[in-house]
């Protein structure tokens, strides 16, 4: 495993300044999934920034609809009353995902913008294009069973591996609108869940890039 430094800040403005000032920085929360790609040598981070101590850990009441902190873990968006009563199937698809003890340590934030499970992507042997842009990529032409088959790239074919980033998706009501839903800065205060796809090279299929940021559930419209 590389050297890397760690952080812990008190408040989101030093969150974002820990991230600003390291060259190849990441946060880590449950890191479920990071600390996987860093045993992996997939992931080589310089500085690690822990938001666990940040005050981002509720479940609110906003606009007629949900805001998930992204520090809410998935045990406790699954299990809470409100979601379960009006958003069902997110909390169905997050139990179908993982184990219990992933669920209590996997945080909302992490599990929107974990890596793909794709063979190809885990190892560093083989090219490809979202751990190391214009390398190519092994899975087209490879074994590609748990790939996409709607939606890729010239350049990519693995998918996205968060089931409640589909839930949350299928919650928009209109996918054309929440693909093409343009990415928040790191400063925002909330985000819209945008629709997985494959980018060309980069390959990234996250929904907010590199931000702290609550999730919005909106409240249901009704049909026209």
């Amino acid at each position: 495993m590389n050297r890397f430094d760690y952080v812990r800040p008190e408040t989101v403005a030093d969150a974002v300044t820990a991230m600003a000032g390291g060259s190849n920085a990441r946060f880590i929360a449950g890191g479920t999934n990071l600390v996987d790609l860093m045993k992996y040598n997939v992931e080589r981070p310089e500085r690690l920034v822990d938001i666990t101590r940040l005050p981002l850990d509720r479940i609110e009441e906003r606009d007629g609809g949900l805001s998930l902190g992204a520090l809410v873990t998935n045990s406790t968006v699954a299990y809470d009353d409100r979601v379960k009563a009006r958003y069902p199937l997110l909390s169905s698809a997050i139990l179908a995902g993982a184990s219990g003890q992933l669920r209590n340590a996997a945080t909302t934030g992490g599990n929107l913008l974990q890596r793909t499970r794709c063979y190809y992507f885990y190892d560093d042997a083989t090219p490809c294009n979202k751990r190391e842009p214009g390398t190519g990529c092994a899975a087209i032409g490879g074994v590609n069973r748990i790939h996409a088959i709607f939606g890729t790239s010239p350049s990519c074919i693995a998918t996205h591996p968060s089931d409640m980033c589909v839930a949350l998706a299928a919650r928009t009501g209109d996918p054309d609108r929440a693909a093409s839903a343009p990415s928040p800065s790191p400063t925002s205060t909330a985000c819209r869940v945008t629709r997985p796809s494959a980018t060309p090279l980069s390959g990234r299929t996250r929904s907010c890039s590199r931000s702290i940021c609550p999730t919005r559930i909106s409240a249901p419209t009704t049909p026209t």
